[in-house]
């Protein structure tokens, strides 16, 4: 794809989602996350970082499907047998 279109394209997509900016906030909340829960930084900066979008549930494999994070987060197996069943 051409940059200018590239651009176009991303410009849709930003008008469809929140973001949300790591800041330290969000790193401490990481290093809380990694000594309760026993997961790595980077997993534990995206769980920081949905807690503080006030998100009810996250999508991953690579987590413990099921589990929920500070008694609002799920962590949810998208390609779990169950889904859509």
């Amino acid at each position: 794809m051409a940059p200018a279109q590239v651009a176009t394209e991303l410009e849709t997509i930003l008008r469809l989602v929140r973001l949300n900016n790591i800041g330290l906030e969000q790193v401490r909340s990481a290093w809380a996350l990694a000594e309760r829960y026993g997961y790595r930084h980077y997993d534990c900066l995206i769980i920081a970082s949905a807690l503080a979008a006030d998100c009810t549930a996250l999508y991953t494999e690579d987590m413990q499907d099921g589990q929920v994070i500070a008694g609002r987060l799920t962590l949810i197996n998208p390609f779990r047998a169950s889904i859509g069943q």
